[in-house]
C-alpha cells in the first residue's frame, strides 16, 4: 500500500503542475485586459503601466509561470485584482459551502440510489425493476438548469416550504442538494443494478441462499463488497464534480461555493482568482480519484498485489 500510495501521489503532482500550466497559459491568451478592466477605458497610460508594473503583468510570460507556482508552493495565490483581498482568505470563504453542498447531494444521492439500485436487482424485469428503471431515465434526462427552478417554483414559490436562494436558514440546503443529488442517484442506481446483477449470479451467493441466507444478508454481507468497484468509480468521479463547484446549481440558488466565485473571476477578468477557483477545482478531481484509487486497493487485494 505504501509504494501503491507513494505512486499515485507522484501521478497526481504531475498531474496538477500540467493543469496549472495549461490555465495559466491559456488565460494570458483570454481576450481582455485585467488592467482595463480595473482602471476603466478613460485611465491614461501612465496609470496602466504602473498599475501592470505593480502586478507584475509587465513580466515575461515564462517569468510570471515561475513566480506563480513559486507562489502555489507556499500556498500563496497573490490577491484578487477586483477586491484586492488575498486569494486564500476569499476561498476559505467558499470553499465549506461548496463542501456542505457537495456533501449533503452525495447523502441524498446515496439515500435514493442505494434502494432503488437493491430493489431493481432483486426483482428484474418486474415493476418494481420497471419504476427504478423510469425514475432512473428522469433523473439523467431532467438538467440541472431546468430542475432546479421547477424545485423553485413547486417548493418555494408555490408551497413555501423552503427559501428560494442563499443561506440564510438552514433548510436552504435542500433543493440545491436536491437537484445535484438527483442525477447523481440516477446514474448510481443503474450502477448498483447493474453490478448486483452480474454477482447474484456467481456460485458463492447462491450457496448462501441454499443455506436460508435472507436477501439482507446476501446482498449487504455477500454480494456489495463484490461488485462495489464500480459504483466506487461512479462516486469518485461524481464527488469531484461537486467538490469542484457545480457551477450551474450554485448559480441558480445563489450559493457562495467555489462555483459561482469561478464565474465572477471570469466575467471580472480577475486572472489570479480564476487561477486559483480552477486549481481548486483540479485539486479536488485529482484528491478524489486518487483516495478512490486507494479505496480499490483497500476493497480489492489483487489490485494491491499487481
Amino acid at each position: 500500500m505504501g509504494s501503491l500510495a507513494a505512486h499515485r501521489l507522484v501521478t497526481a503532482a504531475i498531474v496538477l503542475l500540467g493543469v496549472s500550466s495549461i490555465t495559466f497559459f491559456l488565460l494570458h491568451l483570454v481576450p481582455g485586459d485585467p488592467v482595463e478592466v480595473m482602471l476603466g477605458e478613460s485611465a491614461n497610460i501612465a496609470d496602466r503601466a504602473q498599475l501592470r508594473a505593480e502586478l507584475g503583468l509587465d513580466a515575461p510570460l515564462l517569468q510570471q509561470w515561475m513566480t506563480f507556482h513559486k507562489g502555489l508552493l507556499t500556498f500563496d495565490f497573490g490577491s484578487s485584482l477586483y477586491s484586492k483581498k488575498p486569494i486564500a482568505a476569499v476561498l476559505a470563504e467558499r470553499i465549506p459551502w461548496t463542501l456542505i453542498l457537495a456533501v449533503a447531494s452525495l447523502c441524498i444521492a446515496i439515500l435514493i440510489a442505494v434502494p432503488l439500485g437493491v430493489l431493481a436487482a432483486l426483482r428484474p424485469n418486474t415493476l418494481w425493476d420497471s419504476v427504478a428503471a423510469t425514475v432512473s431515465l428522469l433523473g439523467v434526462s431532467i438538467p440541472n438548469f431546468l430542475l432546479g427552478p421547477l424545485l423553485i417554483i413547486i417548493f418555494s414559490i408555490g408551497l413555501g416550504w423552503f427559501p428560494v436562494s442563499g443561506t440564510e436558514r438552514i433548510t436552504s440546503i435542500v433543493l440545491p442538494a436536491l437537484t445535484l443529488g438527483a442525477s447523481l442517484a440516477a446514474i448510481l442506481s443503474r450502477m448498483i443494478r447493474a453490478s448486483l446483477l452480474e454477482v447474484l449470479s456467481e456460485e458463492y451467493i447462491v450457496s448462501a441462499r441454499a443455506r436460508g441466507l435472507g436477501a439482507l444478508v446476501v446482498v449487504g454481507y455477500h454480494a456489495m463488497p463484490n461488485a462495489a468497484l464500480p459504483i466506487l468509480t461512479i462516486l469518485g468521479l461524481q464527488l469531484g464534480a461537486l467538490l469542484g463547484g457545480a457551477v450551474i446549481t450554485e448559480m441558480i440558488f445563489a450559493w457562495p461555493g467555489v462555483g459561482q466565485l469561478t464565474i465572477e473571476a471570469i466575467q471580472r477578468r480577475d486572472y489570479p482568482l480564476v487561477q486559483a477557483c480552477v486549481l481548486v477545482i483540479s485539486f479536488a478531481y485529482v484528491a478524489v480519484n486518487t483516495l478512490t484509487d486507494l479505496v480499490y486497493a483497500r476493497v480489492d487485494p489483487r489490485i494491491r498485489m499487481q
